[in-house]
This record gives C-alpha cells, sequence and structure tokens, in this order.
C-alpha cells in the first residue's frame, strides 16, 4: 500500500483494519510521513514507543518515491525528471515565487490530445499516472529544503480530465489539512476542454478549486486545427458548460490563450474571444508562444504580444500577461516532454 495515494480518513481506517490501531497512531504517522523527510516519523513518540507497530507500518507503507534522474534549473525555475516505478519519465517544474512555491504536475506520461502547439501533444500518449505517482511529485519538493509549497497546478504533461478519477484522489491527498495541506484555492486543474469532464468536476461541489480552459481560438474551424478536441467538444458545448460551472464567491474561470505569430493574433480574434466569455466570470491568461525544438508555430515577437494584449483591453476584457519561465530548459507552457523522446 502506497501512503502517497491515500487520505488521512483512509489512513485511519487501515490503521484500525491492520493494525487494530486509532486516531492517535495514524495521525502521527500520517503527519509525520507528508510533512518529514526519510522515515523520520518513526521517531515520533507514538512510534518509539511501539517498535513492533513502526516496523510493520515501514514494511507495508512504502511509499515509493518517484527517483529523479535529471533536473535543469534556469533563473529559479527547475525541470525536474524522474523515473516512474516503469521507468517511464514523467516531468515536474518547480516555480519559485516571492514566499513561496508552485509546483506544476504531470499526470500522464505523454498525452492524447494533440493539440498542434504542444509539444507533449505531439509525443502521443504512453500511461495515466497514479494518484501516488501524481502526489509524489509534490511530496519530493515538498519534504526537501526550500520554501513552502503553497500553489499546485495541473499543467505539466498530460491532460488531467482524461485521468479523471486519479486526478482528483491526487487532489483529495494534496488538500488533506492532516498532510500535505495544499487549500482547494490554491490548486488549479488545466483542460483543453473535456466537456463531460468539466460536468462531472461540478459535480464534486469544489467551487474553491480552480479550473483553466486552454481556448487558444474562439472559432470551431480554427481551435478544430489547433486542438483536435474541439470536433468532439465545440465551442458551443465547452460555453455551455463553464457557464453553469460553479464558482466560490470571488472566485473566476481561467481561460487561457496561447498566442501564436500569424494564426491567432489578429483583431478579429480578439473579437471573437470577447463574444465567447461575454458574460462570463473569466480573467483571461494571455501566453505566448513557447515553440519546441519539433514545432512548425512561431513564438509572437514582444510588439506582437503588446499590440494583441491591447485589443483585449480595449474590448474591456481582464487580461494578464503570463510571462513564461523556463523556456531555455524546455519547462514553459508547451514544452514538456523533451525526456520522453530518449524513451
Amino acid at each position: 500500500m502506497n501512503p502517497l495515494a491515500l487520505t488521512y480518513a483512509e489512513t485511519v481506517a487501515l490503521f484500525r483494519l491492520r493494525y487494530g490501531r486509532g486516531d492517535h497512531h495514524a495521525a502521527a504517522f500520517y503527519r509525520g510521513f507528508h510533512r518529514l523527510a526519510d522515515n523520520q516519523w518513526r521517531d515520533l513518540p507514538p512510534f518509539l514507543a511501539a517498535s513492533r507497530l513502526a516496523q510493520a507500518v515501514a514494511d507495508d507503507l512504502a511509499p515509493r518515491p518517484l527517483v529523479p534522474v535529471g533536473q535543469e534549473v534556469r533563473d529559479g525555475v527547475a525541470k525536474k525528471v524522474f523515473a516512474l516505478p516503469d521507468g517511464l519519465p514523467v516531468e515536474t517544474v518547480v516555480i519559485p515565487m516571492a514566499r513561496h512555491t508552485t509546483v506544476c504536475v504531470s499526470c500522464q506520461v505523454g498525452c492524447r490530445m494533440g493539440c498542434r502547439f504542444c509539444e507533449t501533444g505531439r509525443m502521443g500518449f504512453r500511461r495515466n499516472l497514479t494518484p501516488a505517482e501524481i502526489v509524489a511529485q509534490v511530496h519530493a519538493v515538498r519534504t526537501a529544503p526550500g520554501p513552502t509549497v503553497r500553489n499546485v497546478v495541473f499543467m505539466g504533461m498530460g491532460e488531467p480530465l482524461d485521468n479523471f478519477d486519479n486526478v482528483i484522489q491526487a487532489i483529495r491527498v494534496l488538500s488533506d489539512q492532516r498532510g500535505l495541506n495544499i487549500a482547494l484555492r490554491r490548486i488549479t486543474v488545466s483542460t483543453v476542454g473535456i466537456v463531460p469532464g468539466i460536468a462531472r468536476l461540478a459535480a464534486l461541489g469544489w467551487p474553491q478549486l480552480k479550473l483553466a480552459v486552454s481556448l487558444n481560438a474562439a472559432d470551431d474551424d480554427l481551435r478544430s486545427t489547433l486542438m483536435p478536441i474541439n470536433r468532439r467538444y465545440g465551442l458551443a458545448a465547452l460555453r455551455e458548460a463553464l457557464t453553469t460551472y460553479p464558482l466560490a464567491r470571488g472566485n473566476v474561470l481561467l481561460v487561457e490563450y496561447v498566442l501564436i505569430r500569424g494564426v491567432n493574433d489578429q483583431e478579429a480574434h480578439a473579437d471573437r474571444i470577447a463574444a465567447f466569455i461575454e458574460g462570463l466570470p473569466v480573467r483571461l491568461n494571455l501566453i505566448p508562444c513557447n515553440p519546441g525544438p519539433h514545432s512548425s508555430y512561431d513564438a509572437p515577437s514582444a510588439a506582437d504580444v503588446a499590440r494583441f494584449r491591447q485589443y483585449l483591453i480595449d474590448r474591456r476584457l481582464f487580461v494578464r500577461l503570463r510571462r513564461s519561465k523556463g523556456c531555455d530548459i524546455q519547462a514553459a507552457c508547451g514544452q514538456l516532454g523533451s525526456a520522453l523522446q530518449t524513451q
């Protein structure tokens, strides 16, 4: 059993069933496991007084941490490469902020969505990550020296709503107050727009959880060219799903727009964006395209970005320019997956 896949309540139930112990020992293990490194939970008083129990727990609850096999760092941004138990690599990006850290996690090895501007999508799909493999990425950063991990974004390799059940269990573990304690309002799930998945997410009743939707074009023809998922779930269906999505007071939907030079950067495109999000509580994140080594698209110039941003502002849209971090180490939006190319 891997404790990285368990919530506190599930850990308590396991301690009662397997060891005949209750909340006291389960709470000590759970807090210690998630907040201390190198099995230091065994040095906590409840386990020092019960060495046989400590050994049984250590034997049964093997965390199987991810094995670090590579790291690149540039300007504080770190792209970590971990080996999964089957040898496949997964990439995680650690982004330093002023007083805390954001961890960009992967949820799949590869991706089956096939977005044309995305390196991960170009590689195809290998497999889903388990809840434990998702949580392990945050756990590895959390238990290492450094600023507190405050934010987790599902914007790494893979489509979260294509691995729905495992992602949701991972979020339950990540947000458990007895363990990693990442507040739901600090967790963002990014999707290309799988409408049934958005509906399932809405049904969970987690209005604090942030939802980000990768739009990239607001007309069906262009969006279907850039993002094949649009042929299945078009813009009308996507807008309907966003219209009915529950949000906590003060929360907004995040709409991501990757700006590609000569493709979706004209004033008419801004008009279509404004029409699509009219009436929705939206913050629009404008992201300059980060071409990977095999991309057929071009990054916009600074002047291109400024011009298009002004188009959006002129239409009274709340737009934020998201500065890409980690481009030089293939760690920016749409660039992950270089380790997989060698497999």
